[in-house]
């Protein structure tokens, strides 16, 4: 089919619908950055083509040279062949309109904590310049790290993992926005070679998938590093030990924010006595909290 393609395949429009047709016909997941067939066959046909990855529009009909239509539709076989999560096949994943580099080693960018981190949490912190010192842990590829240092422009900040490739590319990532003076890298299980610090802000999206829902998850997010999914039976391993040691290293009047997903019920059944503020993300639902120091 693909032999075939290659003849009678001339525009990007073209390209686009060919790429709909085999993605849904191999009934793909999505969820690394778009939600469905077109918006992820646009995003892999526009950066192939080297083209901006939001203005689809104007190169629709654009006709494509040979090679570039050889390369379209390799991308496009390998997405359905291989069920590799498209931002593992261009290296590079956004996260509010900011792109990350990114590999097998790391979580692709997705956390919702991404989006709460000016108005979701003025309640909290009046003044961005009132945060001297931040904290991310779990930083995998550092987009969570870098977002703290570009919305806290006082801070200096701390990304944490225990993954020495994600490091890696973490710091390819703080080197491209040019924050190397602002950000330092810790290898890192949970605070256990954190430094002496107290934080004004700390922010996670630790693993918290449960094991039955690493059981059942779809073969694009079996390429994702399962250190950085899997939290345990009720999918919080990581948080308890997380929670049960913050108060350690947060400011007197110190902001925890951390993303458990699904695992709200979870949370509130296993620490009834914590007065959990619940954050909503774009999908609707609550699946971040915040906690006060004191509340520790």
């Amino acid at each position: 089919m693909y032999a075939e393609a290659r003849a009678h395949l001339h525009t990007v429009c073209d390209l686009l619908r060919f790429a709909v047709s085999r993605f849904q016909e191999a009934d793909l997941s999505f969820g690394h950055g778009t939600g469905n067939a077109y918006d992820e066959a646009a995003f892999l046909i526009l950066h192939t083509l080297h083209l901006p990855v939001d203005r689809l529009e104007p190169f629709l009909h654009a006709r494509l040279l040979p090679a570039e239509i050889d390369s379209v539709l390799n991308i496009i076989q390998r997405r359905v062949q291989e069920r590799l999560p498209a931002p593992y096949l261009t290296g590079e994943a956004y996260l509010r309109g900011y792109p990350f580099k990114v590999s097998p080693d790391v979580l692709i960018p997705r956390s919702h904590i991404a989006g709460m981190l000016d108005e979701d949490l003025q309640q909290w912190i009046e003044d961005p310049a009132q945060v001297k010192r931040a904290l991310d842990l779990c930083t995998g590829s550092g987009c969570l790290a870098i977002l703290l240092a570009l919305g806290f422009p006082q801070a200096r900040v701390d990304g944490i993992d225990i993954s020495r490739k994600a490091l890696a590319i973490a710091q390819e990532n703080v080197a491209r926005y040019q924050l190397s003076d602002r950000i330092t890298l810790i290898e890192s299980d949970l605070f256990n070679q954190a430094p002496a610090a107290r934080y004004d802000l700390i922010i996670s999206n630790p693993p918290y998938v449960t094991a039955r829902a690493m059981a059942a998850l779809p073969a694009e997010y079996r390429h994702e590093p399962s250190l950085a999914l899997a939290a345990g039976n009720d999918g919080l391993d990581i948080v308890r030990r997380l929670l049960a040691q913050s108060r350690d290293w947060l400011a007197p009047n110190g902001v925890l924010m951390v993303e458990v997903g699904g695992g709200k019920a979870a949370s509130e059944a296993a620490f009834p006595t914590l007065p959990f503020v619940w954050l909503t993300a774009d999908t609707g639902e609550e699946e971040v909290f915040v906690l006060r120091a004191q509340d520790l």
